[in-house]
């Protein structure tokens, strides 16, 4: 749609780049705000290790990236150069952000479920502006579409960058990935409003976006991320299968936990 946002020939900023950094901050200070309002855990802190994890889920975007196009890797190893400037997988950014916090949160002293409940509405906001972003880019395409509001990509930097289909009529993902996250941080945020049992919000969070993101999975068009079980299900729907069992999981111990 529009790849590089400023453009003077020696020096570019591009759009992706942008809205994620734009996502980050805007994540990170509705954070604060959440965590100052509850004063369940340091504002301050909640900032430091977000910030951290900002850095471990843009690694594990890029490990995941390789893994699932490991066979065009290893036929073209001169494109691993790209990785750098490709924005990821986000499921292997989340799994390597949740598998840092462990860690980061004895560190920060910070207490398990409070943070997670703090953090979980800010990632579905980052999330949402970030597919703008995706939208901007050209990548994560949908597939073909009929439909009234398809859309069709022109910009042949899109093309050279990602591979991007020019002239096509295709399924909006990220538009339809966009409006799916802003709801859910609305909803997540007015869950973490209502005060409830401890990890409720995080245990939400993975069932409404694993739930979401495995049914607009089938809007996507982009062969290249990966499938599993003889190509039953792409590698974004088997992990985000894995989330609603997880937050399904987490619910029903919520429940069962003593009362607090």
């Amino acid at each position: 749609m529009h790849p590089i946002l400023i453009d003077l020939g020696f020096f570019q900023v591009p759009t992706y780049g942008l809205l994620l950094a734009l996502g980050v901050i805007l994540g990170l200070w509705r954070a604060r705000l959440r965590a100052a309002d509850r004063g369940l855990v340091d504002p301050d802190r909640i900032v430091d290790l977000g910030l951290w994890l900002v850095i471990w889920a843009l690694l594990g975007s890029k490990i995941l990236l390789v893994i699932v196009e490991f066979p065009r890797y290893m036929h073209h190893p001169a494109e691993l150069f790209g990785v750098l400037r490709a924005g990821g997988v986000f499921l292997g950014g989340f799994i390597a952000a949740v598998a840092a916090s462990f860690i980061l949160l004895r560190r920060y002293g910070l207490p398990l479920w409070e943070t997670f409940d703090t953090l979980s509405p800010s990632v579905s906001l980052g999330q949402a502006i970030g597919r703008l972003g995706c939208l901007a880019a050209g990548c994560c395409w949908g597939g073909r579409c009929d439909l009234p509001w398809a859309i069709t990509y022109h910009d042949v930097h899109a093309a050279e960058n990602v591979g991007t289909p020019l002239g096509v009529a295709l399924h909006p993902f990220p538009i339809y990935a966009a409006i799916s996250n802003f709801l859910i941080y609305l909803l997540l945020a007015r869950l973490f409003k209502a005060r409830l049992r401890k990890g409720r919000v995080f245990a939400s969070y993975l069932l409404l976006y694993g739930l979401t993101r495995f049914l607009l999975e089938y809007t996507r068009g982009d062969e290249i991320r990966g499938f599993v079980l003889n190509g039953l299900l792409s590698t974004s729907q088997a992990i985000t299968a894995l989330m609603v069992l997880a937050g399904i999981t987490l619910h029903l111990w919520i429940s069962r936990r003593p009362g607090e």
